[in-house]
């Protein structure tokens, strides 16, 4: 069984996808990048509660599609909990004009890179994310 959950926090979703297929696809992506997926543990939640998050962890006072946590404590291993506003992701899909699943899928796999060690602080990062995001969404069979 592959330790990735899904869960929801103060909000009524579910995914549009397979969870089997969500769950194959994430560990085939940790897997190409030669690390170890320990456990991974994905919140959906809202605006509100993910601002709170941003405030009381990070210091930040905006809104955010993705905060990511990185509990691993051995190198080349995934072990996180990756926290996603629904209410952002959904703006964001008009804004970007893309499908929901779309902008979910390309959420959902940037928190994953960010704990395979990519960060995307500086123009040339953030242009190897979102090339990683647009290779590893190419993958996922939906």
């Amino acid at each position: 069984m592959i330790p990735i959950y899904f869960q929801n926090s103060a909000i009524d979703f579910d995914l549009p996808f397979e969870k089997a297929v969500l769950k194959d696809w994430i560990n085939s992506v940790i897997l190409e990048e030669d690390y170890t997926l320990e456990e991974l543990s994905y919140v959906f939640t809202t605006d509100e509660s993910l601002l709170e998050i941003n405030q009381s962890y990070l210091n930040h006072d905006t809104f955010t599609d993705i905060i990511t946590f990185d509990y691993s404590e051995k190198a080349r291993v995934v072990n996180g909990e990756i926290i996603i506003s629904i209410d952002r992701v959904k703006e964001n899909a008009l804004k970007y004009e893309v499908e929901f699943g779309h902008e979910l899928a390309r959420v959902m796999i940037h928190g994953v890179i960010h704990l395979l060690g990519y960060d995307d602080k500086t123009a040339n990062q953030k242009a190897i994310m979102r090339k990683k995001e647009n290779t590893c969404i190419s993958l996922l069979k939906i």
